[in-house]
């Protein structure tokens, strides 16, 4: 993940005016509320490397609880930082962010992945494993990678670029080994999706990439090495979404591409924006990715505030949006810049404006926030807003209907009987049914018209396809529950029929 402070990509850096976007709006019902969970350098979880796993284990239920009270639905666990492994089922190394040295397992063993997707399911979070593909060190030290480290074992896969090592994207070879690695994870985890940041070909330094060979070798069929390079990824993308989606329907694959793709000045199709090009100086697509339908969902990170010279968010927020091709749209968010003395982030209103924006276009279906700790530390009040104002309700993921539409069968048989202050409701099913995944509960006041659409009468979403029962402690005499069934990809089924709460 890209910190943007340290790209130059400013023209004039001056005051700028924010929208005034103030108008009331009612939180959709569906919409992705996703924050990603950075390991590299122990960003935010673990806090630092050799804890015991009973301290990282806590830690991340800690983390995850906090995100549960601000409604966030879905993780971003970062799992594959440089060529390792957070998880136990890898031909990888173990990640020195964990026990503190590579190659290390956790003490006492534990699976962190298993973990975490578990604790997520747990508060009806996605879980999605984030992959870097193509770094393999964050440093040249020896030191920081194990004996049996890929680029060890085959150093003919990598080139050196500035301080670190990458696997050359040109090589066939390298193509397979990384997507072996990430089926292994699809095939092993019960994942939600598998989800890139922007790290493709490294960000350009003073150096060439030392990939001429390889271009010689592989690239005959193009003129130009740049073509050539992006033909490298998007076959990578292009591979990785067919094996994905053949191994397991639900599964979800997205990118978070750098948040300018080409500038209008570059290209016809382009955004209306000066900064650096994720197409030209990362050799990413993302266009051609969501166009050619390879990816589930885009993800640019529009770290940018309003009326940005360089990049302005309104202005690429309306381009991605304009080039979805019908997959969905998350935006990015950068919590971490909440409280910076320069540009819009001297306003603090410029997360919560951007928030207001992006739920004003109809192609844009959510956010994702970097990162996890600039939330939980509620930098300039953010998590605050999320929790009293945007986020105040439950949401449901957005539904992705290319994946698969069901209609799960309505529970049957709903009671709801008060008893010492609560309301235990019981429902049952006629006959097992073969797709239901989890469960949404709504209450509706005395009186009220049930309408499943008003995500303020949700009270309990669930990912457990075995419950059978929820205690309600905040129940009110002549209240009505409905509840419907859930499946794998949160397309939901009819309602059961309504139970009143009658307290005598």
């Amino acid at each position: 993940m890209r910190l943007l402070p340290c790209l130059t990509l400013a023209l004039l850096l001056g005051l700028f005016i924010i929208p005034n976007i103030t108008n009331a709006q009612t939180p959709p019902k569906r919409e992705f509320r996703g924050v990603w969970i950075a390991t590299v350098q122990n960003i935010d979880w673990p806090s630092k490397r050799g804890l015991a796993s009973g301290a990282q284990q806590q830690e991340l239920v800690q983390i995850l609880n906090e995100h549960e009270k601000s409604g966030i639905n879905a993780i971003m666990l970062q799992i594959r930082p440089s060529a390792d492994a957070l998880y136990a089922n890898s031909k990888e190394p173990w990640s020195l962010f964990l026990a503190g040295k590579p190659g290390l397992a956790p003490q006492p063993f534990y699976d962190p992945l298993k973990f975490a997707i578990d604790e997520a399911h747990k508060r009806a979070m996605e879980l999605h494993a984030w992959f870097n593909p193509y770094r393999a060190t964050n440093d040249l030290a020896d030191s920081n990678v194990s004996a049996n480290h890929i680029t060890r074992t085959h150093p003919e896969w990598f080139f050196t670029y500035g301080s670190k090592k990458y696997f050359n994207p040109g090589l066939p070879e390298v193509r397979k080994y990384i997507i072996s690695i990430i089926m292994d994870v699809v095939h092993r985890y019960d994942i939600d999706g598998v989800h890139f940041d922007d790290y493709f070909y490294p960000y350009p330094g003073k150096d060439k990439l030392p990939d001429t060979t390889t271009y010689a070798q592989y690239g005959t069929s193009f003129n130009d090495i740049n073509d050539w390079r992006r033909h490298n990824v998007d076959t990578l993308i292009h591979v990785l979404s067919d094996s994905i989606h053949a191994a397991k329907k639900h599964v979800k694959f997205g990118i978070s591409p750098f948040g300018i793709w080409r500038n209008l000045k570059d290209d016809p199709n382009g955004s209306v924006s000066n900064g650096l090009s994720g197409y030209s100086a990362l050799y990413a697509d993302a266009r051609r990715w969501t166009q050619a339908g390879w990816v589930d969902y885009v993800n640019p990170q529009i770290y940018f505030p309003f009326y940005y010279p360089a990049a302005p968010y309104e202005k690429l927020l309306e381009w991605w949006s304009n080039n979805a091709f019908n997959k969905h749209v998350y935006i990015g968010q950068a919590v971490y810049r909440a409280m910076e003395n320069r540009e819009g982030w001297r306003d603090k209103q410029q997360l919560p404006n951007q928030v207001r924006a992006l739920r004003k276009n109809a192609r844009v279906q959510g956010s994702v926030y970097f990162s996890s700790k600039s939330v939980t530390d509620n930098l300039a009040g953010f998590q605050d807003s999320l929790r009293a104002n945007f986020y105040k309700y439950p949401a449901l993921l957005p539904q992705m209907i290319w994946l698969g539409e069901s209609v799960p069968m309505a529970p049957s048989g709903l009671k709801a009987v008060y008893s010492n202050s609560k309301a235990q409701l019981t429902w049952q099913y006629s006959k097992r049914p073969a797709n239901v995944y989890g469960y949404v509960i709504y209450r509706f006041k005395a009186g009220e018209k049930v309408d499943i659409y008003k995500p303020q009468n949700v009270i309990k979403i669930s990912f457990d396809k075995t419950l059978r029962s929820y205690t309600d402690t905040t129940a009110s005499n002549g209240c009505k529950y409905v509840i419907t069934a859930l499946d794998r990809l949160k397309n939901e089924g009819y309602s059961s029929k309504p139970a009143v709460l009658k307290i005598r």
